[in-house]
């Protein structure tokens, strides 16, 4: 293979194949493959900005069955610290996300064995009569993949309902690596790759957004990295004409701090900062189909994240109010408003609020900075 022909190819936003996208990420030098993928970047975002959005991450419930080997966070039915949020508290954390300038919650949880589709519906349908100017970003394809099967409901069916009681945006949680050999090594009770990227493709031809991501750097290959992004883009590629799908694609790296997958196989987090910026490059130039690539500040930190800007990333995410399932697996890195804000500056670019649908929103007249410990 040539490299400046590939390098020719992306350029034109041609598909990639695994082959082709291995080639590159093993041999083109990563200065090269910054230079191809920011060229990509500011064909595609033409306003130059990086963009970054205020929410917060609040936890339906820390009960799971799904048991992730890299997951600290979830505790089984009738563990002592195992909870199921009332509404005082979400009433109480969405209006501290206001008083923030935040406009959005990231609602998830664990695959809890008696939640069914009514308590979600329930509970959407609630926290948009209390709060109408709420946006719910919620859920993921795993746990609607749950539902299904507690309800006996198809995807459609499930999606519709939710859709209906208030749900807004679908995130691309559980993802991990979509290769089953991958998922059954570290996430054997979620649904696998294909029911993943079918309740996607679903959520899509309801015009429901979504956006997708990537864990890695623990026990998949690199190949098995480049499958991911191909199935990825192809779902992209099947949307109906008008709808958006997958608005961004957010690769972030495994932490490994006291889990299991840590623990037991004795597998540690051993990506690089430079292996990070490779592979946003590369996600950038594999995924020519979705406008949006993230830089993970909360995985890889402040000054990684902002080389990424230089690399095909034009988002820095969330603030993220409160966050608590990568958390404690040992990402430790936090930013508030200001904060994120003089980063993005710190690396050369104007820092753009937006919402969820990467619209822009204004700086909200004050915002108080979060002092929350969670």
């Amino acid at each position: 293979m040539k490299q400046s022909a590939l390098f020719e190819k992306a350029l034109g936003l041609d598909f990639l194949s695994v082959e082709e996208g291995i080639f590159l990420f093993e041999n083109a030098p990563l200065s090269e493959l910054i230079f191809i993928a920011d060229e990509i970047r500011k064909r595609k975002i033409i306003h130059g900005k990086v963009t970054w959005q205020i929410d917060r991450n609040v936890n339906t419930t820390n009960v799971c069955i799904a048991n992730c080997k890299f997951c600290n966070f979830y505790r089984v039915e009738g563990h002592p610290e195992a909870y199921i949020t009332d509404l005082d508290t979400y009433k109480k954390k969405i209006e501290e996300t206001f008083r923030w300038g935040g406009d959005q919650l990231l609602l998830q949880g664990g695959h809890h064995p008696k939640l069914g589709l009514s308590f979600y519906t329930d509970l959407f349908r609630k926290l948009k009569e209390l709060y109408p100017t709420l946006k719910l970003h919620t859920l993921g394809p795993p746990e609607i993949a749950h539902i299904c099967k507690l309800e006996g409901k198809s995807h459609r069916e499930v999606l519709l309902a939710l859709r209906e009681a208030g749900m807004d945006s679908l995130p691309g949680a559980g993802a991990e690596i979509l290769i089953d050999r991958v998922r059954r090594l570290i996430s054997k009770g979620k649904c696998g790759a294909l029911e993943w990227l079918e309740i996607m493709r679903e959520a899509h031809q309801l015009n429901i957004t979504t956006s997708a991501t990537m864990m890695f750097g623990h026990v998949e290959t690199v190949r098995e990295r480049f499958e991911h992004l191909i199935r990825i883009r192809d779902v992209q590629a099947m949307k109906p004409p008008g709808a958006k799908g997958f608005l961004a694609f957010i690769p972030w790296t495994f932490q490994d701090v006291d889990t299991l997958l840590t623990r037991i196989r004795g597998v540690h987090n051993l990506t690089t900062p430079e292996e990070y910026i490779r592979m946003i490059a590369i996600s950038r130039i594999m995924l020519p189909n979705i406008d949006n690539i993230q830089a993970s500040w909360l995985t890889v930190g402040k000054q990684t994240a902002q080389l990424c800007l230089h690399a095909g990333a034009n988002d820095f995410g969330s603030i993220m109010l409160e966050e608590n399932v990568v958390s404690a697996a040992g990402a430790p890195h936090r930013f508030t408003a200001n904060g994120i804000q003089e980063a993005i500056r710190e690396a050369g670019f104007e820092p753009q609020l937006r919402n969820q649908q990467y619209e822009w929103r204004k700086m909200p007249s004050s915002i108080e900075e979060q002092t929350i410990n969670y």
